[in-house]
């Protein structure tokens, strides 16, 4: 089918292809709510083993430690994403006047390591909730990660924060961005199949192409009204 035939049929079922992306539109702007502010810190670590426990086994020291490292940043980076490491913050949370369920601060942290560093990403509706969660994920990464970590045998691993963590307010994520201008895309292409899905069960003849692919040979056909 060649693209003037293709503009035909929109010509003819505009209002087929307009209609879904009219009514998502409308729906769309009737429901669309401004994307609710947060706040986000980003905490950074590295971490190592005890000094005395780096010396054991005949290896070498430095060696050991930079390899160990590594062990221990990734460990952390998962141990970050289980309920008992939320239920740990939330609970040293407490003192401070901050109530947040272990459900919460586990969806309000993600985490990611590279070679010996651990990255900490603390996401919530509130400043100062924020700023809360961010050094009682500390405190807790700090004194409590021997939990994490049974080969030590109870020996905490050192865990050192690399800075200070700073919360701003962060971007809209891509999805609130988003929705509804691909709202209108899908409403578009949907337009699009039920205008073709239109002229294909149409049965009715408009052209001499239409009449001529039947097999019905015209002799004669009669112009639009102005020449159209």
């Amino acid at each position: 089918m060649e693209l003037r035939a293709y503009g035909i049929i929109l010509r003819r079922w505009w209002w087929a292809a307009l209609l879904p992306a009219l009514v998502v539109s409308g729906i769309g702007f009737a429901t669309y709510a401004q994307p609710v502010p947060a706040y986000a810190a980003t905490l950074r670590f590295s971490a190592g083993l005890p000094p005395a426990a780096a010396t054991v086994g005949g290896f070498d020291p430095a060696y050991y430690s930079w390899l160990s490292s590594e062990y221990f940043a990734a460990g952390l980076a998962d141990w970050v994403h289980t309920g008992d490491f939320a239920s740990a913050v939330s609970a040293n949370l407490q003192p401070d006047g901050v109530l947040l369920e272990a459900s919460a601060v586990q969806a309000a942290l993600s985490s990611d390591y590279a070679r010996s560093m651990l990255s900490i990403y603390v996401r919530t509706a509130s400043q100062a909730d924020t700023a809360a969660l961010a050094h009682a994920v500390t405190r807790v990464l700090q004194t409590q990660n021997a939990d994490a970590f049974p080969q030590l045998g109870g020996t905490p691993a050192q865990v050192l924060a690399l800075d200070e963590p700073v919360v701003a307010l962060a971007a809209p994520g891509w999805n609130a961005i988003l929705a509804l201008p691909l709202r209108v895309l899908a409403g578009l292409g949907a337009g699009l199949l039920l205008a073709f899905g239109a002229h294909y069960l149409d049965p009715h003849l408009h052209t001499r192409s239409d009449a001529e692919q039947l097999g019905i040979t015209v002799i004669g056909q009669i112009p639009r009204r102005n020449g159209r």
